[in-house]
C-alpha cells in the first residue's frame, strides 16, 4: 500500500459517509439488537404455543420484532440511505407503539395478551417508547455530521 492509498479521506477533501453506530449508535445498535431477539423470541414462542389466544398481539410482537431488526440491520451498516431508511422505521416504530399503547389503555379487552408495545411499552420499562424517539435524534444529528 502506498502513502497516497493511506491518506485519510479529509486530507483528500473526500466527504466520508458517517458511521451511524459509533458513539451514542452503539448503545442504539445494542437496544435494538436486544429488543429485537426479546420481541422476536416472545412472538414466535406465543405464536407456537397459543396462537388462537391472542393473535393480534402476537403479531403485533413479531412486527415489532421486524422493525427492530431492520433499524439494527440499517445503524450497522451505516451511509444515508440506511440512515434515512432507519428514520422513517423509527418514525413508523414510535406511531406504533404510540397507537397500541393508547390503544391497550382505552380498550384493555382489546388484547388477550400484552404486546411489547402494550401500554407504551410499560412491561419492558418504557423502552418501546423512548428507543426511536432518541433513534430519530440520533439519526437527525447524524445527517448534520
Amino acid at each position: 500500500m502506498t502513502d497516497t492509498e493511506r491518506t485519510p479521506a479529509a486530507a483528500t477533501g473526500e466527504k466520508r459517509p458517517f458511521d451511524l453506530g459509533t458513539g451514542p449508535g452503539r448503545v442504539l445498535v445494542w437496544f435494538y439488537g436486544v429488543f429485537t431477539v426479546a420481541a422476536a423470541s416472545r412472538s414466535i414462542v406465543q405464536m407456537i404455543l397459543d396462537f388462537g389466544r391472542a393473535p393480534l398481539a402476537y403479531v403485533l410482537s413479531a412486527v415489532a420484532a421486524v422493525v427492530y431488526g431492520f433499524i439494527t440491520y440499517s445503524l450497522v451498516r451505516g451511509g444515508e440511505r440506511a440512515r434515512r431508511s432507519a428514520l422513517v422505521c423509527c418514525a413508523a416504530e414510535l406511531l406504533g407503539v404510540l397507537v397500541v399503547g393508547t390503544w391497550t389503555m382505552v380498550e384493555p379487552s382489546a388484547f388477550a395478551d400484552a404486546t411489547v408495545w402494550s401500554d407504551f411499552g410499560m412491561g419492558y420499562l418504557f423502552i418501546p417508547v423512548i428507543l426511536p424517539i432518541t433513534g430519530m435524534m440520533w439519526l437527525r444529528r447524524a445527517k448534520n455530521a
